[in-house]
């Protein structure tokens, strides 16, 4: 074949082969950080058809990922599979020198101009204490944990990469494997009291369908609270917990009292109620779990349906 000819064809077949890959790469999601909420989000995309890749920290964690589906790969090490994927989900805490993630391949990010939507798992840590008040998204950024000012940080290090990202502020996570039952049976429970203290709460279940919902609805820019509609005194959950078990409701402890390490006693630090209006209005999200009564009668039913 003349080499004009062969020219001729080539341009084509080079398009056509560039067409077919993004059509590979349609519904293809990398999990940075494949945990508890990730997991979750996998239970309902890989049905439809989506190809995750998940990464880990040990070769034991990935293995047991394949079990599920997941193409597991190990991780820090190597590089990120950006070129194979539509969607990227990260999971992954900053440190304190930072977004490891952003530190090792932040750049590589920034450059992979064909995602269609980027994911970031942030927290509601990020307004601080507002004394019981409400918050939603357009509440300004007042962390005054060491943890909150990363998270912060690394919301702002992600939205400078110019990707189509999406940023999610999970309130406290609960659901299968974590919740108050173990606890309360193990009579290790307390009901910790503290004048005024509220805390919003959220299934892993409903995680999964806001994040899926996004993923259906990209909006790039967007920050969306996730949490239940009943924002409740952490004494309350546990009291409910016992008597769905059955069980004596623990004493009360003051928090001036309780034994807590550094970890959870900066968690009383703050006290607020958050608002969950964008999830419903922009994403048609209908939780499935609206507040942690429903939460923990479905997670203790589950449990007994396994036994």
């Amino acid at each position: 074949m003349p080499a004009a000819a062969r020219r001729y064809y080539a341009f084509p077949l080079a398009y056509l082969m560039q067409l077919r890959l993004l059509r590979v790469m349609e519904k293809t999601l990398l999990s940075i950080g494949h945990g508890y909420s990730a997991k979750a989000l996998a239970k309902r995309l890989l049905p439809k058809g989506w190809r995750i890749i998940g990464t880990t920290r040990s070769p034991e964690k990935a293995a047991a990922l394949k079990e599920t589906g997941i193409e597991a790969m190990v991780w820090p090490g190597g590089k990120l599979p950006l070129g194979e994927v539509s969607h990227v989900l990260t999971s992954v805490s900053p440190g304190s020198d930072g977004d490891p993630v952003l530190a090792a391949q932040g750049a590589e990010i920034a450059g992979a101009s064909h995602l269609k939507w980027v994911g970031y798992l942030s927290t509601t840590g990020v307004y601080g204490d507002h004394q019981g008040d409400w918050v939603d998204e357009d509440t300004a950024l007042t962390p005054s944990t060491e943890r909150g000012i990363a998270r912060v940080e690394a919301e702002a290090a992600w939205a400078a990469l110019g990707v189509p990202l999406h940023i999610f502020r999970l309130a406290g996570i609960y659901g299968p494997g974590r919740g108050p039952f173990s606890k309360v049976r193990s009579g290790n429970a307390r009901r910790i009291i503290k004048e005024g203290q509220v805390f919003s709460r959220t299934h892993v279940d409903d995680i999964a369908q806001v994040l899926e919902a996004s993923i259906d609805r990209p909006n790039p820019g967007r920050a969306y609270n996730v949490c239940d509609d009943d924002p409740a005194q952490p004494q309350d959950v546990i009291a409910y917990a016992a008597q769905l078990l059955g069980m004596p409701v623990p004493d009360a402890v003051s928090f001036e009292d309780a034994e807590l390490s550094a970890m959870a006693r900066s968690f009383y630090s703050e006290s607020k109620r958050v608002r969950n209006d964008r999830i419903k209005d922009e994403l048609g999200v209908d939780l499935i779990y609206p507040d942690y009564r429903a939460g923990l009668r479905a997670l203790l039913e589950r449990e007994t349906s396994r036994t």
